[in-house]
């Protein structure tokens, strides 16, 4: 029986949910899955988790990790498992950034609505005397 080459493809994503945003492509030779993580934590669990279950053998990693988070990675999954980095050239790494610096923008941008939207949400703050002004008009209604 032949068995599939398996390689995990990690790439990082401030909104990522692992459980959710993952896929697997496969032929009879080939597994490759691919998950996005969050942070580096997420990083390591989900290696450790699909080397032990689904007997990855290679791990894949998109430019953004570090070197130590390339070392952490390795040493959690033991040396069975070969982990590399998908690394650009000059014009392709630099075309990369620029697009991740403009979501990362567009991310802080849309924070700082969210946030102006949340505070005009939020009922002003009544003085003791408003308050009690209200309670009056109340109890008259009533």
């Amino acid at each position: 029986m032949d068995m599939a080459f398996k390689v995990v493809f990690l790439a990082h994503t401030p909104d990522a949910e692992p459980e959710k945003h993952n896929c697997v492509i496969e032929t009879s030779k080939y597994k490759l899955f691919t998950v996005l993580v969050k942070d580096q934590n997420q990083a390591v669990e989900v290696c450790k988790k699909l080397v032990k279950e689904e007997g990855i053998h290679s791990i894949l990693l998109c430019p953004g990790f570090t070197h130590r988070d390339v070392a952490e990675i390795s040493e959690a999954v033991g040396e069975k498992v070969a982990v590399a980095v998908a690394r650009g050239d000059g014009p392709g790494s630099r075309i990369s950034m620029e697009v991740i610096k403009k979501e990362e923008m567009k991310m802080s941008a849309k924070r700082k609505r969210d946030k102006v939207k949340k505070a005009v949400k939020r009922k002003p703050k009544l003085s003791i005397k408003e308050k009690r002004k209200l309670r009056r008009e109340k109890h008259k209604e009533e």
